[in-house]
């Protein structure tokens, strides 16, 4: 029996990462680095975040704090009065070419709150070069793709969502 394994993590605009990919191996991955270079935050907390879509603080942080805000890895520390990003997972069937892929999309600013939405490419369609992006290029600049835009790409109501329970359930 063919089960899905987690199989890409991405980051577009968001935290350290313009944009970057992890590759897991059969479902794994191994990060290597000096402390405080955020393997715990990505492994640890990026990762459930991207399946329930719960970001409380608490849950963002591994040692269970409640300093940093989702807000902080899109904003910085007040380096950016707005930003847009995406975190992505992809799942790949164990031994062939299919895939399904969840994400969260994020829009904050400098004193208000944050906008929330979540997707699922239920259709085969991935996140990449030769797939779906999750960024525009204007100029030499890549820009994260509005909201809207994002959800006219998905195209299908029933891949989308538009806060973290909606997204809990689409994902479950």
């Amino acid at each position: 029996m063919s089960r899905w394994k987690m199989h890409k993590l991405g980051f577009v605009n968001f935290w350290l990462y313009d944009q970057e990919e992890f590759l897991l191996r059969d479902g794994h991955i191994l990060l290597r680095g000096n402390n405080a270079a955020g393997k715990s935050i990505t492994t640890q907390s990026f990762i459930p975040f991207l399946l329930d879509g719960d970001r409380r603080p608490e849950r963002l942080d591994p040692f269970g704090s409640k300093d940093r805000k989702m807000e902080f890895y899109l904003l910085g520390d007040n380096d950016r009065a707005e930003s847009t990003g995406y975190l992505y997972l992809e799942f790949r069937k164990s031994g062939l070419e299919e895939y399904r892929t969840i994400g969260v999309g994020m829009r904050a600013q400098q004193g208000k709150g944050m906008d929330f939405w979540g997707f699922c490419l239920a259709d085969g369609r991935r996140i990449g070069p030769d797939g779906l992006a999750l960024y525009e290029k204007v100029g030499k600049q890549n820009l994260s793709l509005s909201k809207q835009k994002l959800r006219n790409l998905i195209g299908d109501p029933a891949c989308w969502a538009e806060s973290p329970t909606e997204y809990k359930k689409m994902v479950n």
